[in-house]
């Protein structure tokens, strides 16, 4: 866990680790804990025949659409597949801004997503906003993604096998202390 400022206010936490690791997985079980309103999207690996064939994402009210798949023509590729900037504008980009006092559930911040600069614009104006944002965000990254992980109102946990199965709690905890102090 980074340490920030004690006078910082911390009200982004985000998850990073390897891939596979089950950073999504926390944040889905975040997502069934909350007992406040949310509003964002998560990522799902799409699979045929045990292969891996691309990424789904799934809004917390009820749209869904591939971010990337091995079928998809795009100019914008990570490894064999295709990256679909208009899924990432029309069905991310909208499910992140930012409604009333809502949780804003943000998985992920990652290479495929910041091909968009619509959704980086998006990301920004929602960790800026008063509004808590639990996410995840990629391993490493480039300048922007960095700058991100940098903010002071930003706390970034590694996921590890040891403690994946404690961060959901750990999280809920935080949300919960994160919403009292802001009364």
């Amino acid at each position: 866990m980074q340490q920030k400022d004690s006078m910082t206010k911390i009200k982004n936490i985000f998850l990073t680790g390897a891939p596979s690791s089950g950073k999504t997985t926390v944040i889905r079980k975040v997502i069934a804990g909350l007992d406040v309103p949310a509003n964002g999207f998560y990522t799902e690996e799409v699979r045929a025949s045990g292969t891996r064939t691309g990424f789904l994402m799934k809004t917390l009210d009820g749209r869904s659409g591939y971010l990337a798949h091995q079928d998809i023509a795009s100019d914008f590729h990570i490894r064999r597949y295709g990256v679909s900037i208009e899924n990432i504008d029309t069905i991310a980009v909208p499910s992140i801004t930012p409604a009333g006092r809502n949780i804003i559930v943000l998985d992920e911040i990652g290479k495929m997503e910041c091909f968009s600069e619509v959704f980086k614009t998006a990301a920004r104006a929602a960790l800026d906003s008063p509004n808590i944002v639990v996410g995840t965000i990629t391993f490493g990254g480039d300048s922007f993604i960095r700058s991100l992980k940098e903010r002071p109102d930003m706390e970034v946990i590694e996921v590890t096998p040891e403690n994946r199965d404690d961060l959901p709690g750990i999280l809920l905890r935080k949300i919960a202390e994160i919403e009292q102090f802001r009364g």
